[in-house]
């Protein structure tokens, strides 16, 4: 085969010749490359729950890279950009704005925190530059009310609800409540009383303690002098952590924790005895029931990824990224405006043996609320 040269013009200099060349091929590859779809995240990524930013951003990353490690969507890659909010609001907000200002996203994902996430609904970005975020990282009721906020899990008043429930059947009455003193514990705490009225429980202790922070002893103590049959921990990941430490070995009285709680960093970091007993929520496909096409698919991609911030809450991450995916592949030309019309209309969504329904508005986009609990040797039981 012989290729066509292209002629060098007399007397032209040999540099300005060869970057009119250049500049030729530029224009070639930007006429014929599509642009990257973009998606933005802002979560803590340092701070007292970086953990849990880190865990639903690796689950993120890992379902966007297997897309574009197939092509993408429709031929174009998808770019995940990230901004680190340290879980305070104020600056939640400041970088939701300055991220869409600056990488022009079609929708956000993973935003963690009830408090951060109230604080964008509160702002009305997301109405104004008609934008959806999906895998929006709370249960409260308040944020699955605000508009263009999708959360793929069931409430945390479903959770309550669910809890309350099986610890009357079990004859269960006296309970405590331990809860972040913030959005995310108001919410839990709202739902507890009124779900205990409905199932006969008495709430013999609330103890709060201080939203990002560990400093659980003040509620130990309480929870200590209560004595109540079973705890709930309406706390996130190293706060649970630190009060099942703090609280001590009562085989008489069984702790229960928010589906928020990384069951699998607690139980690293507490050691398979103490973990022992420790019960949870789940409000998502454990990552061991391989009879899920959806854990079998995750569990696939985790393998061959060694990303050392994969932990139990990244299958949220990527349970989002694949519902948003979904959306992109049924939009023709994604937009902001276009993607989110595109996520409203989706009824039923099957992610493999996991649905999801975006089309009833203002509420959570699962019911799905079953419990599990830690045995011998850490080996989780449902």
């Amino acid at each position: 085969m012989t290729h066509a040269r292209l002629p060098k013009p007399a007397g032209q200099p040999f540099r300005s010749w060869a970057r009119c060349v250049l500049a030729l091929a530029a224009c070639c590859v930007v006429s014929t490359a599509r642009a990257d779809i973009v998606i933005g995240q802002v979560a803590p990524f340092s701070g007292p729950q970086a953990v849990t930013g880190k865990a639903i951003h690796a689950g993120v990353k890992l379902y966007i890279d297997a897309v574009n490690e197939r092509g993408g969507v429709k031929g174009q890659r998808i770019r995940l950009v990230t901004r680190d909010d340290a879980q305070k609001p104020d600056e939640t907000v400041r970088l939701v704005k300055e991220l869409i200002a600056q990488e022009s996203p079609v929708a956000l994902i993973g935003t963690v925190g009830t408090s951060n996430l109230e604080a964008v609904g509160k702002d009305g970005v997301l109405t104004r530059e008609h934008i959806s975020m999906v895998g929006a990282v709370s249960g409260a009721a308040s944020v699955a009310r605000t508009q263009g906020m999708l959360v793929v899990k069931a409430s945390y008043h479903d959770e309550v609800r669910r809890l309350f429930s099986q610890l009357s059947q079990l004859g269960l009455t006296r309970v405590g409540l331990v809860y972040q003193d913030d959005g995310l514990g108001k919410d839990v705490l709202a739902g507890a009383e009124q779900f205990a009225r409905q199932h006969g429980i008495v709430l013999v202790a609330k103890a709060g303690y201080e939203r990002n922070t560990t400093n659980v002893q003040a509620a130990v103590d309480a929870m200590h002098k209560a004595a109540p049959q079973a705890i709930f921990l309406g706390a996130t990941t190293a706060a649970a952590i630190e009060f099942v430490k703090a609280f001590g070995a009562d085989r008489s009285t069984t702790i229960y924790g928010l589906s928020i709680i990384d069951t699998e960093v607690l139980m690293k970091k507490l050691g398979p005895q103490q973990s022992v007993g420790y019960a949870f929520s789940v409000v998502l496909p454990l990552p061991t029931d391989e009879k899920v096409p959806l854990v079998r698919e995750y569990l696939a991609m985790r393998a061959r990824s060694g990303d050392p911030d994969l932990a139990t809450r990244s299958l949220e991450g990527f349970i989002a990224a694949k519902a948003l995916v979904r959306a992109l592949e049924r939009t023709p030309r994604p937009t902001r405006e276009t993607v989110a019309a595109t996520l409203h209309g989706l009824a039923d969504v099957d992610l493999g043996g996991y649905h999801l329904d975006f089309t009833e508005a203002g509420r959570a986009r699962s019911r799905y609320v079953d419990f599990a609990i830690v045995g011998s040797r850490g080996k989780i039981v449902k």
